[in-house]
């Protein structure tokens, strides 16, 4: 760690103590050629994978974009924001947790279809029909009847 009052490299940690959260650590230094102190934090930075598209290239996961697609889908539906931010925390522990550097879109877009599904019928079927591209009735229909199939045979 370089001292930012002189640019020497040689500092030394006199003292790290751990945020109250835990997610942070914070450390007093010293530099070893001008005696002036300092405080340094240390956090976890989390890199989300880049999205592979149907077409092939790759474009960096946007949170925003994320939720936009469930906003568009639960436009005027009866669901409270709450529930939308815990969905779009999911996806984003579940991409996480992954642990990859790439992931194609097109597995973020069932994670989307799952909250979906848990969220609102008719949010997931507007989705469904952008996502699946539905082509006439038909697929409505189809995906309509999944919510007829009885439980655990979705």
């Amino acid at each position: 760690m370089h001292c930012p009052f002189c640019k020497a490299e040689d500092t030394q940690v006199i003292d790290s103590r751990v945020n109250d959260d835990g997610d942070s650590i914070r450390r007093r230094r010293r530099c070893a050629e001008c005696n002036k102190r300092f405080t340094t934090y240390e956090t976890v930075e989390l890199r989300m994978p880049q999205l592979v598209k149907q077409d092939g290239s790759r474009t960096e996961f946007d949170l925003d974009k994320l939720r936009t697609g469930f906003m568009r889908a639960l436009h005027k539906r009866p669901v409270p924001t709450p529930l939308v931010d815990d969905a779009v925390a999911t996806i984003t522990q579940q991409v996480l947790a992954l642990g990859e550097r790439e992931i194609e879109s097109r597995r973020v877009g069932e994670m989307v279809m799952k909250e979906l599904y848990k969220l609102d019928k008719v949010a997931y079927i507007r989705f469904a029909s952008v996502y699946k591209s539905f082509q006439d009735v038909d697929d409505f229909q189809d995906a309509i009847k999944e919510f007829q199939k009885p439980a655990g045979r979705k």
